[in-house]
């Protein structure tokens, strides 16, 4: 269940990372409610999830679902360079966060 929370978690991540963009620095309610009630449901599912699984991995996994989710949106929705090394390196995080899941002992 831990990682059905922490998973969820770093979806929300994503959602509120990119959410950022729209909130044109907090000065737009809706984008900036939404950005921070993501931010918060995210914050709760990762401390729901740091309760079984170690703190650096659940962190770990956490921000890496998060950078390569926010990369990948902004690559393939917002129009930002979709270079080869930039898909290299987010399938670096993509690695990193499957080898903490594998070497976590949970």
């Amino acid at each position: 269940m831990a990682w059905i929370l922490l998973t969820l978690a770093g979806l929300l991540e994503v959602g509120w990372a990119i959410g950022l963009k729209f909130t044109e620095g907090f000065t737009r309610l809706v984008p900036s409610v939404l950005t921070i009630a993501g931010f918060a449901a995210s914050m709760f599912l990762l401390s729901q999830a740091a309760r079984t699984l170690p703190i650096g991995t659940a962190y770990g996994v956490w921000v890496g679902i998060g950078a390569a989710g926010a990369a990948l949106i902004g690559m393939f929705a917002l129009g930002e360079p979709a270079t080869a090394a930039r898909i290299f390196f987010v399938c670096l995080l993509l690695v990193a966060i499957v080898g903490l899941k594998a070497t976590s002992g949970h």
